[in-house]
């Protein structure tokens, strides 16, 4: 079961007022400060499937939506569910339409594969968070996104997981050293007990 809402369109995006509102050091305001009247639109998504996610997802980013944030966990009426929240500058022109996968898994040598393949089809890493399986355990969800419109960048990805900080330090380095740039990090517990860090690296090719 999924529900869909649809947040009123008048809600002002707080971060970006503020980031537009700020004064140049000679007192002027910034170019960007007239359009801090701008307005968005939202549209929260929750579901316990992952399959019904990237549906919904899709639909969103074929109507302007573009992804903003997730969070999963419990909620009061659907148990554990992903959360996602999706938005729309309804002033702008140049709407992307935007597609995207859902990755989940318990298993990250799983994880690794499907992140890479997504990657060699020109999606990009957008977010990452975990929620609790009907199994037992939690899942790992990553969320990948492509523009419709535009020719995509390819990267190659690297997953790193471990139950101790101190080998995620030194894989991080040892990743960093060639070249991979850090993008997200989720703790989860594994069905076989303790919390596993789950690190996503990527690298840009030059195609």
């Amino acid at each position: 079961m999924s529900r869909l809402y649809l947040l009123p369109v008048f809600l002002l995006a707080f971060s970006t007022h503020i980031v537009l509102s700020q004064q140049k050091t000679d007192g002027s305001l910034e170019d960007g400060a007239l359009a801090s009247n701008r307005q968005y639109e939202y549209r929260l998504l929750a579901t316990s499937k992952t399959s019904t996610m990237q549906k919904e997802m899709d639909e969103a980013g074929q109507a302007g939506f573009r992804f903003a944030g997730v969070m999963g966990g419990d909620t009061a009426f659907g148990g554990s569910e992903v959360v996602v929240v999706m938005s729309k500058d309804r002033e702008s022109q140049n709407q992307g339409h935007y597609q995207y996968k859902l990755l989940a898994t318990s298993k990250t040598s799983t994880m690794q594969k499907e992140l890479q393949q997504a990657g060699d089809e020109g999606f990009e890493y957008r977010g990452q968070t975990v929620f609790e399986t009907k199994f037992g355990g939690q899942e790992v969800v990553i969320i990948l996104e492509r523009d419709r419109n535009k020719t995509s960048s390819h990267y190659e990805y690297k997953l790193l997981a471990t139950t101790k900080t101190s080998t995620m330090q030194k894989e991080l380095s040892e990743a960093g050293d060639t070249g991979f740039e850090f993008v997200g990090l989720t703790v989860s517990k594994t069905r076989f007990g303790g919390a596993e860090l789950v690190s996503i690296l990527r690298k840009r090719l030059d195609r």
